[in-house]
């Protein structure tokens, strides 16, 4: 697992960051989405430049009971396929409102 990037937020009110790979480096939003109307629908809509580039689910952790968020993200510059990532512990920090974008390559 590799981090893409970095957030600082909280659930209840949204993160914002950045998105950073070896080719890209952009502004990223991840929004509550204010209009969810069922449970299949996402929690946030991630968004970069206005451009909406995903979605977030809030997940439980089954080790620990903690809620945590789980995305997907696609753009023409990540190519055919989308990326799956959650937002975790950032290393190295104290504080409880940084979050790493941590990927999940899929097989």
């Amino acid at each position: 697992m590799a981090s893409i990037g970095i957030v600082s937020g909280s659930i209840d009110k949204g993160f914002s960051g950045q998105l950073i790979t070896l080719s890209i480096k952009a502004p990223i939003e991840i929004r509550p989405n204010g209009s969810k109307s069922a449970d299949v629908q996402p929690d946030f809509r991630v968004w970069s430049d206005g451009v909406e580039i995903g979605a977030g689910w809030i997940r439980v952790a089954e080790q620990s009971g903690r809620p945590y968020v789980s995305l997907s993200l696609a753009t023409p510059e990540f190519g055919p396929r989308r990326i799956y990532a959650n937002l975790g512990r950032a290393a190295g920090q104290d504080r409880d409102d940084i979050f790493a974008i941590i990927w999940t390559p899929a097989d």
